[in-house]
């Protein structure tokens, strides 16, 4: 991935106040916590007739900072469950990946052509790590693609940037959690652990939010706050890139404030999710942590909702 890349960046966002009003983010598509959104008849999630992800996507990892191996695990195991190669009881996370295709992909220019037994899945690549963080602990948006590079990401696939909970990112916690860009070869997404920082923020309903009804926390699958936090959050930025990889995808609203297959959805895991409730969820009856999603190798996690552009509702797992 070359330093020069195009500028399509979309950013899980965040709102300074909550239950306020339903301004657009800074940079792009944002969970706003604890805010359903619903959209006008005017601006409702549509297709631009651009490029979608499809077909095998090969997903390659860069861990900047230091994470262990059983954090490694927790998305490393997410990204498997992605693909019906790896089975898990149903809800799963195959399922909510199947439902990206069935309500995006398929529908997408050039599908119809590929005919319906083309299957979209993702393969894990390669993970390489950058412990000792070479380029510092306070990092710019500008050297994202940089780090996303040292990925080496396939054409056509996805450069997965991580950065560990003491690893500052340009406005992380006060406006994203994460983001997704591209350069004309690949698509990337960054996310940060915000264990350290801000879980209120990007990891509710993990921890209790930093702002509104202050409701206790949920259990988290992993017992890891940060690192299911970080799922939530990679899910819903791979989610945008598949659907909206070069901007001219499958989004609602201006490109500069985009919501897009995740994002048109913030806080909402559930059935009956309402503000500060992330909707019925299923809660393990041995550790009682809550989740929405079975995947691979025994691992639970908690998916967030994706709209739905032909009932404009938000579809959930449970």
């Amino acid at each position: 991935m070359a330093a020069t890349h195009t500028s399509h960046v979309f950013a899980l966002a965040l709102v300074s106040a909550v239950l306020l009003g339903l301004a657009h983010g800074t940079l792009g598509a944002g969970r706003r916590l604890m805010e359903l959104y619903t959209p006008q008849p005017s601006e409702l999630l549509t297709y631009h007739n651009g490029t979608v992800l499809r077909g095998a996507i090969p997903v390659s990892v860069l861990w900047y900072g230091r994470f262990t191996p059983a954090q490694k695990a927790v998305v490393s195991d997410f990204l498997l469950s992605l693909t019906a190669a790896s089975p898990a009881p149903t809800p799963s996370v195959s399922q909510w990946w199947d439902t990206i295709d069935q309500l995006y992909l398929s529908k997408a220019k050039g599908a119809a052509a590929q005919g319906p037994k083309t299957i979209t899945q993702v393969a894990l690549a390669r993970q390489v790590s950058d412990e000792r963080c070479s380029l510092g602990k306070s990092l710019k948006l500008s050297q994202l693609p940089a780090l996303a590079a040292r990925a080496r990401p396939g054409k056509g696939g996805i450069a997965l940037v991580l950065t560990a909970e003491d690893v500052a990112v340009e406005g992380f916690c006060m406006s994203r959690c994460g983001l997704h860009g591209s350069d004309a070869r690949a698509a990337y997404v960054w996310v940060g652990n915000s264990a350290a920082q801000c879980p209120g923020q990007c990891a509710w309903p993990f921890h209790k939010p930093a702002y509104g009804p202050q409701a206790p926390a949920l259990a988290p699958p992993s017992g890891d706050v940060g690192m299911d936090g970080m799922v939530m959050n990679v899910a819903s930025m791979v989610a945008g890139a598949v659907t909206n990889p070069f901007g001219d995808g499958f989004y609602q609203g201006p490109k500069g404030a985009a919501l897009e297959a995740c994002t048109a959805c913030p806080g909402v895991y559930g059935s009956g999710a309402y503000p500060g409730y992330a909707g019925n969820l299923a809660v393990d009856a041995t550790t009682g942590a809550s989740y929405n999603s079975n995947g691979a190798h025994g691992r639970k996690y908690l998916l967030p909702a994706l709209f739905d552009p032909a009932m404009s509702t938000c579809s959930t797992l449970v």
